[in-house]
């Protein structure tokens, strides 16, 4: 039976070890003049202006993810009223107010993602879990839906490797029955981010705020 899931980005879950996991999430800023929409479940970086976007390249790119957008706060410039939204519109923030996103940004936190696709190289269970350990990029990561407000990231099973510049690890597969078929797209992977700007190792994107929308 083909799996239920659809494209939902990265949906927070546990965190590695055994620390409080309360899902909280930190308040950054979006420039109001940023066109990019951003969405629930996607992964976003850092620029130098202080401010967050959206990942900006489809496989994840080179810049470190600050963290994953839970929603966001905002004042519309045309009636005056605070719009809280699971996704940043790409406009209509008055721009004497603050845009306020909220992030899960802890680098120890845990996501599930959908896989995007079937291959013949990963199609069983012992397929899948003998990836675990292994890194993932995104099949897509800076789009998503207006009418859900939900990122349509997926994982792509066609990555897999060794290398440590991609966007994600896997670190287990989630039980779920419904979500059970390895032959089918949906298969809802258990991920943590690779060089998340929290850590240690995490750089930071250029001082500039694109306006290429999704």
């Amino acid at each position: 039976m083909a799996n239920s899931n659809g494209s939902f980005g990265l949906r927070p879950m546990g965190k590695i070890g055994q620390s409080t996991n309360s899902t909280g999430m930190t308040e950054y800023r979006i420039a109001s003049d940023n066109s990019n929409p951003i969405f629930q479940g996607m992964a976003v970086i850092p620029l130098a202006a202080g401010v967050i976007d959206d990942l900006q390249a489809a496989a994840g790119g080179n810049v470190s993810i600050v963290g994953v957008f839970g929603g966001c706060e905002y004042v519309s410039s045309t009636t005056g009223a605070t719009i809280f939204s699971p996704y940043w519109p790409g406009s209509g923030a008055d721009s004497d107010f603050p845009v306020k996103a909220f992030l899960y940004d802890d680098p120890n936190q845990l996501f599930t993602i959908a896989t995007s696709n079937v291959v013949a190289a990963a199609n069983t269970e012992a397929e899948i879990r003998a990836a675990v350990f292994a890194n993932i990029a995104f099949a897509t990561g800076n789009s998503g839906s207006t009418s859900s407000g939900l990122s349509s990231a997926t994982a792509d099973l066609n990555t897999i490797a060794t290398t440590n510049t991609l966007a994600l690890r896997i670190m287990g597969i989630q039980d779920d029955p419904d979500n059970s078929d390895f032959t089918a797209a949906g298969i809802p992977l258990i991920v943590r981010i690779n060089n998340h700007f929290n850590a240690p190792t995490g750089s930071i994107a250029a001082a500039t705020v694109s306006t290429t929308g999704v």
